[in-house]
């Protein structure tokens, strides 16, 4: 089972933050979503890493959106180094 979370829906970041950590704690996948018409903001980016999401959606490469939050993806690879990737058990919930 899994939860697309679209924090801009749900209210506040504090109820997104619960929301996420019942989902997981309840043994849910987490998929951290963009929406439809966003802006470069890249926020979605820092929640699906902050919180282990494990995965996004934001779509493909075709506009200046999406790549942002790529972008934001990368540089927090390049931040964390080789403690970036946990392979793929956590996005899996630890087979």
């Amino acid at each position: 089972n899994s939860i697309l979370i679209k924090f801009n829906q749900i209210g506040s970041l504090t109820e997104t933050l619960e929301a996420i950590r019942m989902a997981q704690e309840a043994g849910y996948t987490v998929v951290i979503s963009h929406r439809s018409g966003e802006t470069e903001d890249s926020t979605i980016a820092d929640l699906a890493v902050g919180t282990a999401a494990g995965q996004i959606k934001t779509g493909s490469l075709c506009r200046s959106d999406r790549v942002s939050k790529y972008n934001q993806l990368l540089r927090i690879e390049e931040q964390l180094g080789d403690v970036a990737y946990r392979g793929r058990s956590e996005i899996r919930g630890k087979a």
